[in-house]
């Protein structure tokens, strides 16, 4: 089973606790070792196969897609103020946190804005809480008309997001890009012309579930 690098610290944490109850006594080692294995899965990171057909639109994370609405992307991007579909999933305590892209093309725009920490299931989340906002170009656009954003918001028990994207980068469509620590949510906000090909309440996998595609 991979690991995300970000977990190996909490790993040798958790791991270390645990030991350290066995000496002390083994009814409590035993008690606390269904911890650290959660804490191993939480950051496990497998291998998912991308759908390669063009002009797809690829799910970022791994969750529970919630009811579909129309809102206005995070004012810092520059995407205007007017409402666009907005997916979003929402990843429990048991779900992969290992975020992938949705498609292939270059970050125009990053922007990271401290917040508040609600339940990542509330719709107030998108607006109040801490969040990494990124705008990607789909590649072979020479304009921001299919422009589309990637926002990772931290939740009621997330405390960290790690986005390991650059400006001016070229991504590829179902590669790593970060994770967020222990709970949260991904938006995506679709750009016109894109058909939406999911439907809120279905369970999806980061890089390999189908969101939308351009028309």
């Amino acid at each position: 089973m991979n690991i995300h690098r970000e977990g190996y610290p909490f790993i040798a944490l958790f791991a270390a606790v645990n030991l350290l109850a066995f000496l002390l006594a083994g009814w409590l080692g035993w008690a606390l070792l269904p911890v650290t294995l959660w804490c191993v899965a939480f950051f496990r990171d497998p291998e998912r196969k991308t759908p390669d057909s063009p002009g797809l639109i690829i799910c970022p994370a791994d969750g529970k897609l919630l009811p579909v609405v129309d809102a206005v992307p995070p004012a810092e991007l520059g995407l205007g103020d007017k409402a666009r579909p907005r997916l979003s999933i929402f990843m429990n305590v048991f779900n992969v946190h290992v975020n992938r892209n949705p498609v292939s093309g270059n970050v125009v725009a990053l922007s990271y804005r401290a917040g508040k920490f609600f339940n990542a299931s509330f719709d107030k989340a998108s607006i109040d809480n801490e969040r990494m906002s990124i705008r990607v170009r789909p590649e072979g656009q020479a304009s921001d008309a299919r422009d589309l954003a990637v926002v990772q918001i931290a939740g009621l028990v997330a405390r960290r997001i790690v986005c390991d994207l650059a400006q001016g980068e070229g991504v590829r469509r179902g590669a790593r890009f970060g994770i967020i620590r222990f709970g949260s949510r991904v938006d995506v906000y679709l750009p016109p012309g894109t058909e939406i090909l999911v439907q809120a309440g279905i369970t999806t996998r980061a890089g390999e579930t189908i969101l939308a595609r351009f028309v």
